[in-house]
């Protein structure tokens, strides 16, 4: 997933002038305080808000949010506190944090990092239904009701979902200079396997570049709805009977893995792949060739934009639409925060401002971008220091476009969106509150086995069978079980 990268988005696409209008009218509103928004000089003392993101923390935040307060105090009367924690680390950092009462406000949840659902049934985030209708009446505006209603947790809704794309499609991605100093062609390339012939190329030529770029939580493409995201039980994705399959012991995953073990010895993948947390180093320099990533309508030009050098991507799959890419990014209040309706007003104001939108997510303008348009823009070199993950951040909608995407974008994401095909699980969400223990049990075993084998860091014809047999004395055949029950239940309500 391109989780890393900046000005990366996952958004749903709906008309620019109704997020313009709305987000003209989103700083008049009083404040739970009585205080007016929007004149500045109010009496009150202003809230600080705590923010926690995912994403490489960058260098230049508290710089940027400093200039954020200074609009965020004058529109709501609040300023923001900001602390991001890397991908890799996310989500064992908040579930710390939330258990152990930290303060915080607002915080990143989704399908895949600090698990949206899980966490809400376990009441780590505040039911916000209520303030929606009270704060939050632009979110509700500009975002595709889709999303909310997607979004609900036993007919609840404990996030605000980021208007982005609904379906989500895998590309294979390339750093296009390496591709044209070579002249190598990816028409061909549409599976793991196919990669080989490129890679052998860049690694005998190009030493200091990492061929296959990948992280620790890589998990290979492979023909799966999973239950839980990135968990061992899944169901096919033609499947008819929604059986669910435990995918260690699946062909598909043997395969997989031989040929990542295949390509670690190679030296195709890092020594170190099964610990980075992190590539943004290599995307920075160029020091990478291919990874994987979800793309969307134009990403190749948004990556391009971002690392200052072309890249390009072809497709890995199909595009569908799973409660994962629904619930891909979403912030939420803590049930903990002392400052709900301020929080909501923040994220409302976040998702129809322009302006604060764009300052959290480019950073200062004649700083680390330059306006070249209305709403298009141009990064500058100390863009370097300000490098975000757009996608996590709120409404893409009111982002500005890079130089080279053209005004119809946005009419390029709804035809993405009609495109996208319904996952076989989209719309069931696993209660596991009488596998509590197991989950926990499976998910050490997880942390034992996943990053080595899903890196080809070990052999997978040792360590698969050692880890499968481990999986299931903690639990997992239990896990499985209670899925498949729920899930026939889901079919026969839903009449699938």
């Amino acid at each position: 997933m391109a989780k890393q990268r900046k000005r990366f988005s996952m958004l749903l696409a709906s008309l620019m002038a109704l997020t313009l209008v709305l987000s003209a009218c989103g700083g008049g509103k009083a404040n739970e305080n009585g205080a007016a928004e929007g004149v500045g000089g109010s009496s009150e003392k202003p809230v600080e808000l705590i923010w926690y993101t995912i994403g490489s923390p960058q260098k230049d935040v508290d710089r940027v949010m400093e200039e954020v307060n200074k609009y965020t105090k004058e529109k709501i009367n609040a300023t923001i506190n900001m602390k991001m924690i890397d991908f890799g680390d996310y989500t064992q950092k908040m579930q710390v944090m939330a258990a152990s009462g930290e303060p915080m406000d607002i915080l990143f949840t989704s399908s895949w990092a600090f698990d949206y659902v899980q966490n809400a049934r376990k009441g780590a985030f505040m039911q916000i239904d209520e303030l929606l209708e009270t704060h939050g009446q632009g979110i509700k505006e500009v975002l595709d009701p889709a999303f909310l209603e997607g979004s609900k947790v036993d007919g609840h809704n404990y996030a605000v979902p980021a208007n982005k794309e609904l379906p989500a499609q895998e590309v294979y991605r390339f750093n296009k200079d390496l591709l044209d100093k070579y002249n190598l062609d990816i028409s061909s390339v549409n599976s793991l396997e196919s990669l080989e012939p490129l890679l052998k190329v860049i690694k005998e030529n190009e030493p200091s570049v990492t061929p296959y770029a990948i992280v620790s939580d890589h998990m290979p493409l492979m023909p799966f709805d999973y239950v839980i995201e990135k968990m061992p039980m899944a169901v096919y994705m033609d499947t008819t009977d929604y059986k669910v399959v435990n995918i260690l012991e699946t062909e598909e995953l043997m395969e997989t893995l031989k040929t990542m073990r295949k390509y670690y010895q190679a030296g195709y993948i890092s020594p170190e792949a099964a610990t980075t947390t992190s590539v943004d180093d290599l995307f920075k320099s160029g020091r990478w060739f291919t990874d994987r990533s979800a793309t969307q309508p134009l990403a190749d030009n948004l990556w391009s934009a971002s690392y200052g050098y072309p890249v390009t991507s072809t497709p890995a799959g199909d595009a569908y639409v799973y409660n994962w890419s629904v619930m891909g990014s979403m912030q939420a209040i803590s049930a903990n925060s002392q400052y709900p309706e301020k929080a909501m007003e923040f994220l409302n104001l976040l998702n129809t401002d322009p302006v604060l939108r764009n300052m959290i997510d480019s950073g200062i303008e004649g700083v680390h971008y330059e306006k070249i348009g209305d709403n298009v823009m141009r990064n500058l070199e100390e863009s370097k220091n300000y490098d975000m993950p757009t996608f996590s951040l709120g409404n893409i909608m009111i982002t500005y476009l890079n130089e080279n995407d053209p005004e119809d974008k946005w009419d390029q994401f709804k035809e993405f969106n009609a495109s996208g095909k319904n996952a076989p699980l989209l719309g069931f969400n696993f209660d596991t509150t009488n596998i509590v223990n197991e989950i926990a049990a499976v998910q050490n075993v997880k942390d034992e086995f996943w990053s080595s084998l899903m890196t080809g860091t070990v052999d997978p014809e040792e360590y698969l069978p050692k880890a499968n047999e481990k999986f299931k004395a903690a639990g997992l055949d239990k896990i499985i079980a209670e899925a498949q029950s729920q899930i026939d239940e889901w079919r026969a309500a839903n009449n699938k």
